[in-house]
């Protein structure tokens, strides 16, 4: 296992040497290739993602056919359909390697055996998924409440590498305005 998803979870709850055994004999490490979907829209979504290194997003195809991105996973971000997961039903959405990542990606019923044997590890999923929660909640007031040039500048403040590494297409699908506008915007003509 991944130094980077220990130090993750050691941040959270302490474990025991046996415990990071069975964890470490229960996942592996997965390369992703840039563009390589690994959810598409109808499937069940079994697994959750774990980023070592690299960069992944959620997105839809709306009505008109268009990409929009719900959501960017970087390092040390988990990113899944928390929904199809949970539920076992088909998902809404895509998941898709915005770069060359690895990630660990761990199976449900994988995870549900490691649970079984290391309960502390629901605190620390506990608190990945809340705060993985209240991430979503400031997006839809972001959305609700700022103008786009507003959600550019503040997304451009808080994630500055992010603007560096993402192409702007999808950043602007992010930010819920057009790529055109976004050019405008980063010229400085809004």
């Amino acid at each position: 296992m991944h130094t980077s998803l220990l130090q993750h979870i050691q941040k959270h709850i302490n474990l025991e040497p046996s415990e990071i055994d069975i964890l470490e004999s229960a996942l592996s490490i997965s390369k992703i290739k840039k563009k390589e979907l690994v959810l598409q829209e109808g499937q069940v979504c079994n697994t959750i993602y774990f980023i070592i290194k690299g960069c992944m997003r959620q997105y839809i195809i709306n009505s008109k056919g268009a990409e929009q991105t719900l959501q960017f996973g970087i390092e040390n971000w988990w990113i899944t359909d928390y929904l199809s997961y949970h539920n076992h039903i088909p998902s809404h959405f895509y998941i898709q390697a915005v770069e060359n990542s690895i990630v660990v990606a761990i199976e449900k019923t994988t995870l549900e055996a490691i649970l079984i044997e290391i309960p502390k590890l629901e605190r620390y999923f506990r608190i990945v998924s809340q705060k993985s929660f209240g991430a979503a909640q400031m997006r839809i007031k972001f959305l609700f409440t700022m103008s786009a040039e507003e959600r550019y500048h503040h997304f451009n403040n808080l994630h500055p590498e992010f603007v560096q590494r993402v192409p702007q297409y999808m950043i602007a699908s992010y930010l819920d305005f057009s790529a055109e506008f976004m050019s405008k915007i980063r010229a400085g003509k809004v």
